[in-house]
């Protein structure tokens, strides 16, 4: 058995038309697997494509909003028709609102929460029947620095992403009897275009970062690439439920 080979699996990789989503589908093509890239961006979601292709497997493009149930059981279908199965999801989709708690309005917190939480459980509850169809699989779910620390400038996006966490123990704790192994990745600071706005809302964040990372760098996407393949691949089988944190050691050092 080849423990990080991923020759002959499918895996859906929602929002992964770029930033974190595309690094780690790049990682799982490089691995052998053939990608789903699932998202709302017709126009990066078809760039996406041409690039994973470009490294031997298949890739498709399927369009998805994680916030209606009805186009993530479509996401499914779409890509089992595609591609003949699936076997991994990566339910890396998500969204933030910067704003102190005080000044959001219900909807603004609403749409965060089901952008970010409900449409995680949406997409592993329509992969579920395919994984367990095909006698096991992984998921992999995406927290967030936010998982442990609290953000006050993005309150509902920290409250998801400790949800994901409790959300991926579950699932874990439920679907380990179809052998599904479902497990949580924390990413750091990593430079995408969401931090990147998040960078000119709050103007001191670039220094603040750096300055804690002991690795004295923001992450870049391709630095998810491992962790995402451990946990999709057969080296993790008797690992899940667990959370990992790929950070260069922001949450492990106080200053």
């Amino acid at each position: 058995m080849e423990l990080f080979d991923l020759h002959g699996k499918v895996a859906i990789v929602t929002g992964g038309n770029g930033g974190i989503g595309l690094g780690i589908a790049r990682g799982l093509a490089q691995a052998g697997a053939d990608i789903a890239v699932a998202a709302r961006n017709p126009d990066k979601t078809r760039m996406a494509v041409e690039q994973l292709g470009g490294l031997g497997v298949r890739a498709v493009g399927v369009h998805v909003d994680v916030t209606d149930a009805t186009q993530i059981q479509k996401m499914v279908a779409d890509s089992v028709d595609a591609l003949g199965g699936v076997d991994i999801l990566v339910a890396n989709a998500g969204m933030s609102i910067r704003k102190r708690p005080e000044t959001y309005s219900i909807d603004e917190w609403s749409t965060v929460v089901t952008t970010n939480l409900t449409g995680v459980f949406a997409c592993c509850h329509a992969v579920y029947p395919q994984l367990k169809a095909r006698g096991g699989g992984k998921i992999v779910t995406i927290g967030s620095m936010t998982s442990i620390f609290g953000l006050d400038m993005g309150a509902p996006y920290a409250a998801t992403k400790g949800g994901v966490v409790q959300l991926t123990r579950s699932l874990a704790s439920a679907w380990a009897r179809d052998n599904i192994q479902v497990n949580c990745i924390l990413p750091g600071w990593i430079d995408t275009e969401l931090t990147q706005g998040a960078r000119r809302a709050m103007p001191r964040l670039d220094e603040s970062v750096v300055d804690r990372t002991p690795q004295k760098r923001w992450g870049r996407p391709e630095d998810l690439a491992g962790a995402a393949l451990f946990y999709c691949a057969a080296a993790s089988d008797f690992v899940t439920g667990t959370s990992l944190a790929v950070d260069g050691g922001f949450s492990s050092s106080m200053f």
